[in-house]
């Protein structure tokens, strides 16, 4: 058990990003001095928003620079804090050339990094990691392994590799490393928490993220002649931003948590968004498989990842988050169309 001061103040490391920035919205909003990390504090215009979050909220925020691979840049940040949230990770799917020297590598020196600071820094009682539910299982098809036909925090990704889902793999290596760190030590504990597939509106105009692209995809009619079918889970940011802080701010609270509200597919998601605004050229139904297998390469798929993941449906266990956190998710109907109507208003998918 944990007790944090909650008038210590809080590192949020990656703050610019989609989730931190929720993470530290929250916490200004609750009154809390808040640090974040930034890679570089000359470069205003990236974090402007959390400035202007920041003059709405009781709490106040203090920006630092620091460089996941620069040992010790965490160190100032850290100082006096009883919680680190550390959400900062290399985040590339696609476009890899060397997946162990661009992705993986980089996962395990930021987290070495990052919790050899901690170990620097007595003042420093708990640390909320962001994994991901790729480091509870590799491809889809691995629902099969399980017990019960879901997934739980006692599974673990033993399916990936370099040459195949490396960034799963990148997750993996990273999250085991920190329990590895963690264990060698008790005078700070860490908790995990697994997001499902992040979905809902952004705290900025962005459109470097996985959901954003998939819903100017799916609103633009590139997938209009179908979807691969499976069921994928998925989770609301403001979620699994609530989650970080509960799990800071929770004595009790311990170990792995998944993260995820719903397990749909990507027609669900379309049906949602047909069902107010009909006139998008969303997709009806879903792609077969073999024509899908057929056209993986040019459509930045591997023929072995369609092979392992369309057609098989997750199925995620949420109940130790909800009694753990005594978490509650917004309704997944929700998620898609508070995200769909930020990216509408702020001109990333046209009106029609």
């Amino acid at each position: 058990m944990r007790t944090i001061d909650q008038t210590k103040p809080v590192l949020v490391t990656g703050g610019t990003g989609y989730l931190a920035s929720w993470i530290i919205k929250l916490l200004l909003g609750e009154g809390r001095e808040v640090r974040t990390t930034v890679r570089s504090l000359a470069n205003k215009d990236k974090y402007a928003h959390l400035v202007e979050i920041a003059s709405k909220g009781s709490g106040t925020l203090q920006f630092f620079e620091a460089d996941l691979l620069q040992k010790g840049s965490f160190l100032k940040a850290m100082t006096d804090c009883e919680l680190v949230i550390h959400t900062a990770s290399p985040f590339i799917i696609s476009g890899l050339k060397d997946a162990q020297k661009e992705l993986i590598d980089p996962a395990l020196e930021g987290t070495r990094n990052v919790l050899e600071s901690v170990n620097d820094t007595g003042s420093v009682k708990r640390v909320v990691l962001t994994s991901s539910i790729a480091a509870v299982y590799g491809d889809a098809i691995d629902i099969r392994q399980t017990k019960d036909g879901i997934f739980t925090e006692a599974d673990w990704n033993t399916t990936s590799s370099v040459e195949h889902q490396p960034y799963p793999y990148s997750k993996t290596l990273a999250e085991k490393l920190a329990w590895d760190i963690a264990g060698r030590q008790e005078r700070w504990d860490l908790l995990t928490i697994n997001p499902g597939f992040i979905m809902g509106p952004s705290l900025t105009k962005r459109t470097d993220s996985t959901s954003i692209e998939i819903m100017i995809q799916l609103t633009t009619g590139k997938f209009k002649t179908g979807v691969p079918s499976g069921k994928m889970s998925f989770a609301d940011v403001r979620d699994v931003a609530k989650a970080h802080v509960l799990a800071g701010y929770t004595p009790t609270a311990s170990g792995r948590h998944i993260c995820s509200s719903a397990d749909r597919t990507y027609l669900d998601l379309a049906n949602v968004i047909r069902k107010a605004y009909p006139h998008y050229p969303l997709p009806t139904g879903f792609v077969p498989k073999f024509l899908f297998w057929l056209i993986a390469p040019m459509v930045g798929f591997t023929r072995k990842y369609v092979k392992l993941n369309v057609g098989y449906d997750l199925k995620m266990d949420n109940s130790y988050i909800k009694n753990d956190l005594k978490m509650d998710f917004l309704p997944f109907e929700q998620t898609v169309m508070d995200h769909f109507h930020q990216l509408v208003n702020d001109g990333i998918i046209k009106k029609q």
